[in-house]
């Protein structure tokens, strides 16, 4: 498949173009995951911080990418919930335990075994993507895919914020 992929840390002036498309292969889903085929992926702020080392990825290469949407192409044999055809998006929250009193309070994203989708794991720059079912959001007909990806990082962050403030 074609991803666009970060193969070295540095600041963006000293590096032009600090992702290369590429051929890499496809991801196949573990038990618990699905394979989302990807229709669109918004950029973030925080692919330049992972570009030049503020919040440096686990490994390189990787792929980035945490503002993604696409449909459901496989299924893992664990998966219940989601179908093939299923319009999904997958956000910056990849996975974390479930179990912790961070995950049970819905603040995984303190989770000692919490893991960043494009900077942890492979991310959406790519065709394709795994997921766990659990982080794999479903999208509503009301957004098409350009308007949707957004909102799984600038959208969340904004609306948890007014949340919080009541």
């Amino acid at each position: 498949m074609k991803a666009m992929v970060l193969h070295r840390l540095g600041a963006l002036e000293d590096a032009p173009e600090p992702l290369r498309a590429s051929e890499v292969p496809t991801p196949v889903p573990a038990p618990a995951q699905v394979l989302v085929r990807l229709r669109a992926c918004a950029v973030c702020h925080t692919e330049i911080d992972e570009i030049e080392g503020r919040t440096p990825p686990a490994r390189l290469p990787v792929v980035p990418g945490h503002q993604a949407v696409g449909r459901v192409e496989r299924l893992g044999q664990e998966v219940r919930e989601l179908r093939v055809g299923d319009r999904v998006g997958v956000a910056w929250i990849f996975a974390a335990c479930g179990s912790c009193r961070f995950c049970r309070a819905g603040c995984e994203n303190l989770c000692s075994e919490f893991r960043a989708t494009g900077r942890d794991v492979d991310g959406g720059y790519a065709q394709y993507m795994t997921v766990g079912e659990g982080f794999a959001h479903r999208i509503p007909d009301a957004f098409d895919d350009l308007e949707a990806a957004p909102l799984l990082c600038a959208g969340a962050i904004g609306y948890r914020s007014l949340r919080l403030t009541g």
